[in-house]
Formats: structure tokens, C-alpha cells, sequence
């Protein structure tokens, strides 16, 4: 067992997925010298020269056909399994991560060699399918619960997913961790919020599971009733021009700086200068940009999904809508930016953060993989 290595697979991912992976590589290969990663896209253009990993390249195209849609995903999970074959020796143990739960036959592959699997959800997949893929959601969710009834266990950000999540039946393999952390000497308050502009902001994928939308729609309310107020809307994706066009449509451009993606090394700029972050999600695990947010100092305004509610406390760590709506999201946004009590909530977020550090998220992992032979520096934590 000491010898063996962990493996960590993805479905090939795009840019908004190498953080919270880059989260877990670095984790595991704390806790595991020898470590393989199985992943696509962005996943494979990060880690390809990391001397740390076995990286394997996974190449998937979509298509509009539904017939050659599923040949095509079929072909991906047979690379995958020709990796997890050619790996047996090696690996005692796989990690299943992003789009993990719908990769079956890797899944049963690994099973079948007799390695420990687990399946790491960061949000709910079946929500998600609902939402962006309406016409495939019924196959979609029959995949994802045979791959949660498949694997040996199952992984998420917190207790209360179990219920909200639909997972009660799978309560006995469910593990309670998260792959975040932050590096405080990156993200942390350049600008006191006080010394701010007006401005409040968006940063993610521009998606419909994302709630951007909504909060596109709630801008000219927003911004009739605080003419000095301007937004930033950060971030790529297949809702952009649908975005922009709206924008020009209502004149809120003078309002709005749209720069597109960025990248991680900016966000921290970003941040400190937002009196407000705003988050009007469908579904969402524990986004990373809330925390980085809070280290900031920047207070967030959020849906209650996933396990937003867990860290998000209305009034004393953040606020809450109780819909993303658009006129709710506009209310909101008011009632925020209104609070007398602004600064005692950036004085929370930064308390609330001191158990987001890499050490007490290492050793969570020890306990979950059960790497109990692991020697660690770390002062042990219990959550």
C-alpha cells in the first residue's frame, strides 16, 4: 500500500474547471508521491509537464447528433479504462472528479480490478442536468446514479448536500470533504471595501446553470434607481453574445465592463475592487470564488444552492436571496449594498476562513483516503 499510487480522473475539462482540480493535485500528491492523472482540454495543458504526475491526455469532441454524441462518449470511457488496465499495478485507489459520476465503464473497470473508488461530486450533476441539458436530462441522471451506486464511496463538500442533494440512499458510502484552500499571501485586502467605487460584479462561466441571465436582466433596475453604480461581468461562455447583445439593447454598455475570461493571477485585482460579488446560481457544489472573495474582503450575495448556505450565513457572513429572480436579484443588490453592517461581515468572512487553510485540508484528506501510514507535518483537524 505504501508503494502505490492514486489516480484522479476527469472528463476533459475547460478553463473553469483547473482550479478546483489544481486544489485536489495539489492534495493528493501531498499525500501520495507517486500520483496519475487521467484528464482533457485545460486539465492536460496544465499538468502536462508536472513532474509529480503520470498525466494522461483524454480527447473528447461533442456533436449535435445524439447517435454520434454517444458514440463519441462511449469512445472516451473506453480510453479511460485502457489507461486504468494499463495502470493496475500501480494504482490502489481512483478519484473521480469532474463529470466523474457518468463515466460507468471506467467505473466498473476500476472495480472490477479491485481498486477503491470514489467519486468526488463538485455540484449536483443531476441538477446540472436539468438545467443545461433539458432534452438528455433523463439519461443523464440514470448514468449518474448508477455511477453513484457503483463506486465505493462517495465525497461531498458538506453534511447537509446529503438531503438537498437526493443522496440519503447512498448515506452509508458518503464522505464529508472539500479539495479548497487559499494561499492568504495572494488572496487577501489590498483595498479596504470603503475605499472602493461603486461597482458590484459577476465572475464566473457564463451559463445558464450560473444564473447570468437573471442577473442580466436585473441590471436596468439596478442601475435606473444608482446611476453612479457600474458592473463587472468576468468570465466566458455560450451565453456571452446573447449577453452583450442585451446590454446594447437596454444602453447599460456605459455600465458594464464585459473583459472576458480572467486569469487566476488577476482575480485577487478584481476582487478588490467590488463592493459586491454576486452569485444567482441554479445549482453550485462550493464555488471557489466565494472563498477568494471573503479573503479579499469583498462581501458576496448569493443563491442558497449547494453548499453556499454553509458558509454564507445571511447578515453575518454574507447575504442570501431566496431566489435569483431578477427583481429579487435586484432587491437584494440594494439591501447589500445598504447594510449598515458591511464591515463587521468582511471581519466574519475573514474568521470564518482560518479552517480553509492547505494543512487542515490535507489531513481531512488523509482520514478520507484512509492514509493512515502517512507521516504528516500537520497539526491534525477535526471537522
Amino acid at each position: 500500500m505504501k508503494n502505490k499510487s492514486i489516480g484522479i480522473i476527469t472528463f476533459p475539462i475547460n478553463k473553469n474547471g483547473v482550479i478546483p482540480l489544481t486544489n485536489l493535485v495539489e492534495i493528493v500528491t501531498k499525500l501520495c508521491p507517486k500520483t496519475y492523472l487521467i484528464t482533457g482540454k485545460e486539465g492536460y495543458t496544465k499538468f502536462q509537464n508536472d513532474q509529480r504526475l503520470n498525466v494522461f491526455n483524454i480527447t473528447h469532441t461533442d456533436a449535435h447528433n445524439i447517435a454520434i454524441r454517444t458514440y463519441k462518449y462511449i469512445l472516451i470511457q473506453i480510453q479511460i479504462s485502457r489507461i486504468i488496465i494499463a495502470s493496475k499495478d500501480d494504482v490502489s485507489k481512483w478519484i473521480f472528479f469532474i463529470g466523474g459520476s457518468s463515466l460507468i465503464i471506467p467505473l466498473l473497470t476500476a472495480k472490477i480490478m479491485g481498486k477503491k473508488t470514489y467519486l468526488l461530486l463538485a455540484g449536483s450533476e443531476k441538477k446540472g442536468a436539468d438545467i443545461a441539458y433539458s432534452f438528455l436530462s433523463f439519461p443523464l441522471k440514470l448514468l449518474v446514479g448508477t455511477g453513484y451506486s457503483v463506486t465505493d464511496n462517495i465525497i461531498v463538500y458538506s453534511k447537509s448536500l446529503i438531503e438537498s442533494w437526493n443522496l440519503v440512499k447512498y448515506q452509508n458510502k458518503i464522505l464529508i470533504a472539500h479539495e479548497h484552500f487559499l494561499d492568504f499571501n495572494f488572496f487577501k485586502t489590498t483595498t479596504p471595501l470603503n475605499n472602493r467605487p461603486p461597482l458590484i460584479g459577476f465572475i464566473g462561466t457564463l451559463s445558464e446553470v450560473k444564473g447570468i441571465q437573471n442577473f442580466t436582466k436585473a441590471l436596468p433596475r439596478i442601475i435606473r434607481e444608482s446611476h453612479d453604480l457600474n458592473v463587472l461581468i468576468c468570465g466566458n461562455g455560450p451565453l456571452r453574445e446573447e449577453i452583450e447583445q442585451f446590454l446594447q439593447n437596454e444602453g447599460l454598455l456605459g455600465h458594464v465592463n464585459l473583459p472576458g475570461w480572467i486569469s487566476h493571477d488577476d482575480l485577487p485585482k478584481y476582487l478588490n475592487q467590488l463592493q459586491l460579488l454576486i452569485l444567482p446560481s441554479y445549482s453550485e457544489g462550493l464555488p471557489n470564488v466565494i472563498l477568494e472573495a471573503m479573503a479579499c474582503g469583498t462581501p458576496v450575495l448569493a443563491t442558497p444552492v449547494g453548499a453556499i448556505p454553509d458558509i454564507i450565513i445571511d447578515g453575518k457572513t454574507g447575504f442570501i436571496m431566496e431566489s435569483n429572480a431578477p427583481e429579487c436579484i435586484a432587491e437584494n443588490i440594494k439591501r447589500a449594498l445598504n447594510s449598515r453592517d458591511l464591515e463587521k461581515i468582511v471581519v466574519n468572512e475573514k474568521k470564518l476562513l482560518e479552517t480553509f487553510t492547505f494543512e487542515m485540508t490535507v489531513n481531512k484528506w488523509k482520514r478520507v483516503l484512509e492514509l493512515d501510514h502517512v507521516e504528516s507535518k500537520f497539526k491534525k483537524f477535526d471537522a
